[in-house]
């Protein structure tokens, strides 16, 4: 496969501030995610500079211990159109290691009341010593679509 992206869009009927607050409060992921992987946040500051770090809980049948919690990375932060975030973990000894993929959701106000979310996986910076081990994207394509139809679900207070 020479794409090393997935993406969907949707157009949401709530300005792009509303959507972008959600977005940058971690407490929502869990709600938000399309694939059922995401527990809760383990870090429920919202996410306000690039660079600042939010553990996530998570739960995959397929990993070896079922549980496991993620360290995630802010990498792009520009409220109210685009925020984005590396996924990795937290060593033993506390050093955080990244596997290259980022997770990013661009917005664009169509109208006052009004935006259009796309929603991108990346893993086009994921070393060869991990793509021997785990296979990108590690989920379906309608997991991104799902995710956008929760996100529009929480936006507009359904």
């Amino acid at each position: 496969m020479d794409q090393e992206n997935v993406s969907a869009t949707l157009t949401v009927a709530v300005p792009a501030a509303r959507v972008f607050a959600v977005l940058a409060d971690p407490t929502t992921h869990s709600a938000i995610d399309g694939t059922g992987w995401v527990q809760e946040a383990a870090d429920q500051a919202p996410l306000t500079e690039v660079g600042q770090i939010f553990r996530m809980d998570m739960y995959h049948a397929n990993h070896p211990n079922g549980d496991y919690q993620v360290a995630n990375k802010v990498q792009v932060l520009d409220p109210p159109r685009a925020i984005g975030w590396l996924t990795g973990q937290e060593k033993d000894d506390g050093h955080l290691e990244f596997g290259g993929w980022i997770w990013r959701y661009d917005l664009a106000p169509l109208g006052p009341s009004e935006t259009e979310v796309a929603l991108t996986y990346d893993w086009s910076a994921v070393p060869q010593s991990i793509r021997e081990y785990l296979r990108f994207p590690p989920f379906g394509p309608e997991h991104l679509t799902n995710s956008l139809h929760h996100l529009a679900e929480l936006v507009s207070g359904g």
